[in-house]
């Protein structure tokens, strides 16, 4: 990426949101993309606020301030400042703000903004909230109003334009008759196609980047300028084949067509064309439709089936995976919480994650000020009821017998989740409503009642009914319990390392399911 380029692009970007008087607003992913995207970051920042470094360039280089760190971070270091100099700063931001376009919020109430820290915005979350919200997003008086999304990286700045486009010509989507997008990704070995961390380089001066072979062939050659964000992906051979295959598999156990997101100008995406073309023959390709489709021309195909009720798999690498993961769910629920990612392991086993991770220090921040969680834990229940029933293929693949009893606990936890939808048991926003404790005391009682009902496993239906019996008999006084524990700060002891005592004491309050669930 040319750094040139990238801050003539921003000063274009923002000279638009003025212009049109609309909000300006950077999207980027400094959490997985955390060497290239803070200066991404930092270069926004550059020239948003180009007159603060025209007018103060001495005072900020002597603070040691780095622009990649956020606004956030300079209000820190300006407290060690005498106060002339400090106001004098303080002065010239307040000055650009009047000057330069408003700016997308992240949180209007505290002023903090787009450009407050790099990892505040997270691209496949806040991507799908504007266009959710009708492309429109928060200013900083709490206004909503249109906004420009502002996205540097081609990648995938390509799919989000042609949602977009969509949209504008379109209007948006109903949740009540849009079809699903599943997805398939390339997961490598230290998510290595996302092509950051120790394979993004900037280059110390003018001159060529090369990545050559063993023999001295050059095998890719770029001409750079000095600080250039240089960004190189690796896959292997052996997981490309593996998604291929599962892109098949789950093509034929579902009736669903297969788009390959994969554009043949690119040439990471050429080489993977290859292979996708040659090892597709080598399986029983009988029902199955499958596309090999640039990323604008995929989303176009996706979208037309989405509006249509229709139903995808898109085949992505780990970029797009991420971000469709959390784009569609989104649209169609409100929430990537209530998504469900299978990873099948080449070497067996399985990942199983649900999304959203973003929202979570906001509700960690929520419990800690006032004792109400609301966290929706509905993607963790989904991974658990795959998880019983690929341990149960695993089990019949490696041992050619069968455990019955991990079905039924798959399928009567698939059922206790339909009721907790159905009864609409998910965690509400306020204390005094139902949280995560007591939606997973419901998950707890619509599961002893499936496993009570099914006559699969006598032993189990007799172990649950007396569960079941139980809880449903106690369903007020838990519930009780659990709501008096809610109202007040809350000590877990730490956001990241948390001690599993007060943990668990903050999180099981009611004595009563404790000791029902202790008893199994």
């Amino acid at each position: 990426m040319d750094r040139h380029e990238l801050r003539k692009y921003f000063e274009e970007v923002i000279q638009n949101a003025k212009d049109e008087d609309i909000l300006f607003s950077l999207h980027v992913k400094a959490t997985m993309m955390r060497v290239s995207d803070p200066v991404i970051f930092g270069d926004a920042i550059r020239v948003y606020y180009k007159k603060l470094f025209e007018k103060h360039r001495e005072t900020l280089e002597k603070l040691g301030w780095k622009p990649e760190s956020g606004m956030a971070e300079l209000e820190k270091k300006l407290e060690t400042l005498p106060e002339e100099e400090r106001e004098a700063i303080k002065k010239t931001i307040e000055e650009i703000y009047k000057e330069q376009p408003r700016m997308y919020m992240v949180d209007s109430d505290k002023g903090i903004t787009n450009l407050h820290m790099p990892n505040d915005v997270i691209i496949d979350a806040s991507v799908p909230a504007v266009i959710k919200n009708g492309l429109k997003g928060w200013g900083p008086s709490g206004e909503v109003d249109d906004v420009v999304l502002s996205i540097p990286d081609r990648s995938y700045a390509r799919m989000y334009k042609e949602i977009v486009e969509d949209i504008k010509a379109k209007g948006q989507f109903d949740p009540t008759k849009i079809g699903t997008v599943q997805n398939v990704g390339l997961m490598a070995m230290k998510a290595e196609e996302y092509g950051s961390h120790d394979k993004t380089f900037f280059p110390p001066a003018d001159g060529k980047m090369k990545v050559v072979d063993e023999e001295g062939n050059v095998l890719i050659e770029h001409c750079v300028n000095e600080g250039d964000i240089w960004r190189s992906c690796i896959t292997k051979d052996l997981a490309i084949r593996d998604w291929i295959k599962l892109a098949v598999n789950r093509a034929k156990e579902s009736g669903l067509p297969i788009v390959f997101w994969l554009d043949e100008y690119r040439a990471h995406d050429k080489n993977l064309i290859e292979i996708v073309k040659e090892e597709l023959p080598k399986y029983d390709l009988e029902g199955v439709d499958y596309y090999i489709k640039s990323p604008e021309d995929a989303m176009k195909f996706t979208l037309a089936r989405f509006r249509n009720g229709e139903d995808t798999i898109s085949v992505t690498g780990n970029v797009l995976r991420d971000y469709l993961t959390d784009l569609f769910p989104i649209i169609e629920v409100g929430t990537s919480a209530r998504s469900l990612s299978i990873v099948p392991l080449i070497a067996g086993g399985g990942l199983f994650e649900t999304g959203a991770g973003g929202s979570a220090p906001k509700h960690v921040e929520q419990f800690i000020k006032e004792g109400h969680l609301r966290w929706d834990s509905l993607g963790e229940f989904l991974a658990f009821v795959e998880a019983l029933r690929h341990a149960y293929k695993q089990v019949k693949a490696l041992s050619q017998e069968e455990n019955p009893r991990l079905l039924v606990l798959a399928e009567t936890l698939d059922k206790a989740v339909g009721k907790y939808l159905e009864n609409d048991k998910t965690p509400k926003r306020k204390v005094g409503e139902l949280d995560t404790r007591g939606s997973h005391f419901y998950l707890a009682l619509y599961w002893a009642e499936a496993l009570a009902e099914q006559e699969e496993d006598k032993e189990l239906k007799e172990l649950f009914e007396k569960v079941y019996a139980e809880l449903k008999a106690n369903e007020e006084k838990i519930l009780e319990e659990i709501k008096a524990a809610e109202g007040k700060p809350t000590d877990v002891g730490g956001w990241y390392h948390p001690d599993d005592e007060k943990a668990t004491k903050a999180m099981r309050p009611s004595e009563t399911f404790n000791k029902i669930i202790d008893s199994i």
